[in-house]
């Protein structure tokens, strides 16, 4: 399934999210500092797309309360760590639920409760990458948004 059914064990993935970025981190060189695992563990919260200043709200709660600059700063590196994705049609993030290494994923955004959702397509962007480059165009970054309802605001259906 897709979407979570409301009844998961949230904790369950995001600990495994936390585990899998410490790993990545070791395997490419980099730190998981402290400020970027707890902007990460504020993003896991749950599935839904969540802003800059929420996070920063968030992470006020459970202590200080971190400049604007370095939620971003840590934001950027969990992207380009492949640890979550930027909803642009939201200006927020959401974890990243399972490792594409490097690939692109589809982001579906249900409309009613907010949850996002990946969907791994490699066929489509590689149709995609080989239009452009058909055209000239060199593809840098890939962003596809699909807005609707997910199951369990449809009733399942």
């Amino acid at each position: 399934m897709t979407f979570p059914a409301p009844s998961h064990n949230h904790a369950k993935c995001t600990a495994e999210l936390l585990a899998r970025a410490e790993r990545c981190c070791e395997r490419r060189g980099s730190r998981l500092t402290g400020q970027r695992r707890d902007v990460l563990s504020c993003v896991a919260q749950s599935h839904a797309a969540v802003g800059a200043y929420d996070i920063i709200e968030r992470m006020a709660g459970r202590g200080a309360r971190p400049a604007p600059i370095t939620v971003y700063r840590a934001l950027e590196f969990l992207e380009a760590h492949g640890l979550v994705h930027k909803v642009e049609s939201r200006n927020a993030y959401v974890a990243c639920s399972h490792p594409h290494d490097g690939a692109p994923a589809a982001l579906l955004v249900c409309d009613h409760c907010g949850l996002v959702a990946e969907l791994d397509v490699p066929p489509v962007f590689g149709a995609l990458e080989a239009a452009a480059e058909a055209r000239g165009f060199h593809v840098r970054r890939s962003v596809v948004e699909l807005s609707g309802a997910c199951g369990n605001c449809r009733g399942g259906n």
